[in-house]
C-alpha cells in the first residue's frame, strides 16, 4: 500500500472511530437522561411522595416517562447506526493483518467497542419493530401504571374475629403486617383473619387491570415473534428461552418434591393435620423461636448491623449516595426494592460517575419479628446497592437493572449477602440485646433450626410456584385469561407445586402486576442455586464469610465489576470452578437438624471467641466486647427518609454512624408514638 493509501486509510479509521465515540457520548448522556426522570416518577409514586411545584407524581407522568425510555431504546435508528459503527469497527480488526485496523489508545477502541455491543443488544431487548407492537406497548403501560397506583391505594387489611371480641372490626395492615401476624400471631383466628385479608389482593388486581395486562403482554410477545410474554422476557433477560429455563427448573422440582412431601408429613405429625392451614404454617414451624429471637433484632440497630458487617467483608460503595426509606406506613409499595436514578458508569475522559440509589423495606418496629424481617430486607438491598455501584464500565447501559441484565446475576448478590444473617456466626457478633450487649443464646439458635430445617424446602417451593404460575398463566388461551381462571389457576399450582394452600397467595406476590418484575421470579431460583455455590466456594477456600475481608474484593472482582457485559452462568463457572447446579442448594436441604446444629454451634462459638480477642485487644488487655465502638467508612453518602421526610443526612451528620443514631432517635419516637396511641 503506497503512503499516502495508508495515510488515507488511517485518516478514515480515525474519523469512523471518532464518529462512532461522538455517537456512544449522545446517546450515553441521553439515556441518563430519560432513565432519570423515569426512576424520579418510579420512586415518586411507589413512595406516595407529594407533588410539590417543583415535582409532580403521578401514574400519567410515571407512563410517559416511561415510554421516553423505551422510545429511546426502541428506536430503530439507534439500533442501525450502532449496528453499522461496530460492523465498521469489526472490518478494522479484521484488517489488522493487512496493515489496516483500528488506531489510537486500544483500551479506549475497547471501551468503545463494549459501548456498542451494549447499545445493541440493549436496543434488541426493547425493540418495537412495528406501529402494532409499539401501540401495545404503550397501552399495557397505561394500564400497568394505573394498576400500580390502585394497588397503592387499596385498603388492605383483616377483620377481627367476632368471637375474640372485635365484632368484625376492619383493622388496616400492609401485606408485610399480614404475613408477620401469621408467622408471630397466637391466635389461630388472628392468623387465619390475616390470610384472609392477603387472599383479597388477588381479586382486587385482576378487576383492576391484571387481566387486560395478561392478554396484552401475550399479545405483544406473539407479536415480537416469542411463544408467549414469559418467553419473551426470559429471553431478554437471560439469554436463553422458557424451554431451557424449566429444563432447569424442572429437575428442581422433581429433585426436591420428596423433601417437600417429607416436611408436610413431618409438620403434621408434630402439630397435627390444622399445622398445614396455610395460615398456620409459618407460626408451627417458628412462632414461638421468633419471639424468643425478637429482642436480638431490634431494628433501630438494624442499619448500623448492616454498615459494620459489609465493613468487615471489605464491601465499599465507590463515594454512592443513598435514600433509604425502610419503615412501612399507609399507601407505601408493598415490596422492599433497590434502584437507581443514576446508575454507576465512567465516562470518556474517566470521569467516575457515582451511583445514586433509592431503596426501600416495610418495617413496623413495634410487631414482633419485625426487626429480623427488615434486617434481612435491608441486607438484601443493600446488596443490590453495593453491586451495581461498584460496576465500573464505559456506559449507564452496563449498570442499569432491566435487560439485558440477568435477573439471577443481579438478585444472586443480593440474596449471597442476606443469607450471612441466618448464620450464627453472623449472629454471635451482629444479633445482640440492645441494652445487655449480649449475643443471642446459641440455645435459640438451635432451636430455631430444630423447627425449621425439615422444612427448609417450602421456601424453594414457594419460588417454584410462582415461576410455574407465571408459566402457566402466559399460555391460556386469550379467551381463557378471566379473573375466574385466573384466581383458580393460582390454587391449582399452590397445590401442585407446594402441596397445599401457600401461605402467601400467589396473587398477593407484587412482581406478577409490575411490569418490572414480572416473570422474574426464577431469577430467584438461579439466585439461590449460584448464592450455595458461592457459599461452598468461599467455605472452602477460606474456611469461612462472616466478617472475611477477601469477600468485598472477590465479589467486587469476579462478580460486580463487568456489569451486564459478561453473562451470569460464565460468571459462576469462573469463580466457583462448576456450571450452575441446584447441588450445594439441595445437599443443604437435605441436612439433619443435628447436623446443621453441629455446624452452626462451631462457628457459633468460634466467633464468640474472636469477638473476645478483638475486644481484649482494643481494650489494652482487658474490657468486653461492646456494640458500636470503632468508625467505619463504606465510601458513601447515606439519606434516611419517610417518604417526603428526610431523617438524617450523613454528609450533614458528620458520619455514617452518627445518621445511623439519628435514625435509632426517630425509630424511638414512632414506637413511643405508636404505644401512646394504643393505651
Amino acid at each position: 500500500m503506497s503512503s499516502s493509501a495508508a495515510a488515507a486509510s488511517s485518516s478514515s479509521s480515525s474519523d469512523a472511530l471518532a464518529s462512532a465515540q461522538a455517537f456512544v457520548n449522545d446517546f450515553n448522556e441521553r439515556y441518563s437522561s430519560v432513565h432519570h426522570s423515569f426512576e424520579e416518577q418510579f420512586w415518586g409514586t411507589k413512595m406516595a411522595l407529594e407533588s410539590t411545584d417543583d415535582r409532580e407524581y403521578s401514574a400519567s407522568l410515571l407512563a410517559s416517562t416511561k415510554k421516553d425510555m423505551e422510545d429511546l431504546l426502541s428506536d430503530p435508528n439507534i439500533l442501525k447506526t450502532a449496528t453499522e459503527y461496530r460492523a465498521k469497527l469489526s472490518g478494522g480488526d479484521a484488517g489488522e493483518e493487512g496493515g489496516e485496523g483500528r488506531h489510537g489508545d486500544d483500551d479506549d477502541d475497547d471501551d468503545l467497542i463494549k459501548t456498542l455491543d451494549v447499545i445493541i443488544r440493549t436496543c434488541e431487548c426493547n425493540s418495537m419493530p412495528t406501529p402494532e407492537s409499539k401501540s401495545i406497548r404503550e397501552e399495557t403501560n397505561r394500564i400497568e401504571s394505573s394498576l400500580e397506583m390502585k394497588r397503592n391505594g387499596m385498603e388492605l387489611g383483616y377483620y377481627d374475629d367476632p368471637n375474640s371480641g372485635g365484632g368484625g372490626r376492619f383493622v388496616s395492615a400492609s401485606s408485610v403486617a399480614l404475613r408477620n401476624m401469621m408467622r408471630t400471631s397466637p391466635d389461630e383466628s388472628s392468623r387465619r383473619a390475616a390470610f384472609e385479608g392477603l387472599r383479597t389482593i388477588g381479586p382486587f388486581v385482576c378487576s383492576n387491570g391484571f387481566v387486560e395486562i395478561v392478554k396484552l403482554r401475550n399479545k405483544l410477545a406473539r407479536e415480537l415473534g416469542f411463544e408467549d410474554y414469559y418467553d419473551y422476557t426470559v429471553t431478554n433477560a437471560e439469554g436463553f428461552g422458557k424451554g431451557r429455563l424449566f429444563e432447569i427448573l424442572d429437575g428442581l422440582e422433581v429433585g426436591t418434591r420428596p423433601l417437600m412431601e417429607e416436611g408436610r408429613r413431618e409438620l403434621e405429625r408434630r402439630f397435627g393435620p390444622t399445622a398445614l392451614e396455610p395460615w398456620n404454617m409459618g407460626y408451627m414451624m417458628a412462632g414461638s423461636v421468633i419471639k424468643k429471637m425478637d429482642p436480638y433484632f431490634p431494628f433501630s440497630k438494624s442499619v448500623e448491623r448492616y454498615v459494620r458487617s459489609y465493613a468487615a467483608m471489605g464491601i465499599g460503595y465507590e463515594n454512592a449516595t443513598m435514600s433509604l426509606d425502610l419503615l412501612d406506613r399507609s399507601g407505601k409499595y408493598s415490596n422492599g426494592f433497590c434502584h437507581w436514578p443514576v446508575p454507576a458508569w465512567v465516562k470518556p475522559d474517566g470521569t467516575w460517575v457515582p451511583s445514586r440509589t433509592n431503596f426501600t423495606s416495610l418495617a413496623d418496629p413495634t410487631a414482633v419479628g419485625s426487626g429480623l424481617t427488615a434486617l434481612t430486607t435491608l441486607m438484601h438491598e443493600a446488596g443490590h446497592a453495593a453491586h451495581f455501584a461498584n460496576i465500573r464500565q464505559p456506559s449507564p447501559l452496563f449498570s442499569q437493572e432491566r435487560a439485558p441484565t440477568s435477573v439471577a446475576y443481579a438478585e444472586n448478590q443480593s440474596m449471597f449477602l442476606d443469607s450471612l444473617v441466618g448464620d450464627a456466626a453472623w449472629r454471635a457478633k451482629y444479633a445482640r440485646h440492645p441494652a445487655t450487649g449480649a449475643p443471642i443464646p446459641f440455645e435459640v439458635i438451635e432451636e430455631e433450626i430444630r423447627s425449621t430445617q425439615p422444612f427448609a424446602v417450602f421456601a424453594l417451593r414457594g419460588m417454584l410456584a410462582v415461576s410455574y404460575y407465571e408459566k402457566a398463566l402466559y399460555e391460556l388461551e386469550e379467551e381463557e385469561v378471566t379473573e375466574a381462571r385466573m384466581i383458580s389457576l393460582a390454587d391449582e399450582i399452590e397445590t401442585k407445586i407446594q402441596g397445599g394452600p401457600s401461605p402467601r397467595p400467589l396473587l398477593s406476590v407484587p412482581h406478577l402486576v409490575s411490569d418490572e418484575a414480572s416473570c422474574y421470579y426464577q431469577g430467584y431460583t438461579l439466585a439461590e442455586m449460584s448464592v450455595h455455590q458461592t457459599r461452598e466456594y468461599f467455605k472452602n477456600k477460606y474456611g469461612y464469610i462472616v466478617d472475611n475481608p477477601n469477600v468485598g474484593p472477590t465479589l467486587t472482582e469476579k462478580y460486580w465489576r463487568c456489569g451486564n457485559s459478561r453473562m451470569f452462568l460464565d460468571l459462576v463457572r469462573d469463580l466457583t470452578g462448576k456450571e450452575l447446579s441446584g447441588d450445594a442448594w439441595t445437599e443443604s436441604l437435605k441436612e439433619t437438624a443435628d447436623g446443621k446444629i453441629e455446624t452452626e454451634r462451631k462457628e457459633y462459638d468460634e466467633m464468640i471467641q474472636k469477638c473476645k480477642a478483638e475486644a481484649k485487644a482494643a481494650a489494652g488487655g482487658g474490657g468486653e466486647s461492646k456494640e458500636g465502638d470503632g468508625e467505619v467508612d463504606l465510601k458513601m453518602n447515606v439519606r434516611f427518609v419517610d417518604g417526603d421526610v428526610v431523617i438524617a443526612d450523613s454528609e450533614k451528620c458528620g458520619s455514617l454512624l452518627e445518621a445511623c443514631k439519628e435514625f435509632e432517635f426517630f425509630v424511638a419516637a414512632r414506637v413511643a408514638e405508636k404505644a401512646s396511641s394504643n393505651s
